[in-house]
């Protein structure tokens, strides 16, 4: 049986600190792979959340509209109340409090 290797808490910490060198040296290639990888992560959101879901089924109901005359009547009423309202406001004159 070959024999597995055992990782040194020493050689990881050495690797972390080489990191951000390594990365300090090659901005361009270390930009380059964090965009593709946001890339890769955007386009999986957006599979789940976008083409992946289902479109609810719409539900066709047999009964026609029926149009209701009294509500349709009250609130008639109630505008015209509101622009009864308003139209007095217009009418009515206020003094200014800045002019002496």
């Amino acid at each position: 049986m070959p024999r597995l290797k055992k990782i040194k808490l020493k050689n990881i910490k050495v690797f972390l600190k080489k990191i951000p060198l390594v990365l300090g040296k090659n901005a361009f290639l270390s930009f380059l792979g964090l965009f593709i990888l946001s890339l890769i992560l955007g386009l999986l959101v957006f599979y789940r959340y976008r083409i992946f879901t289902k479109e609810p089924e719409l539900k066709i109901t047999e009964k026609q509209l029926q149009f209701k005359t009294k509500t349709y009547q009250e609130i008639l009423r109630i505008w015209q109340e509101k622009e009864e309202r308003f139209r007095q406001t217009d009418t009515k004159k206020y003094l200014n409090p800045f002019i002496p």
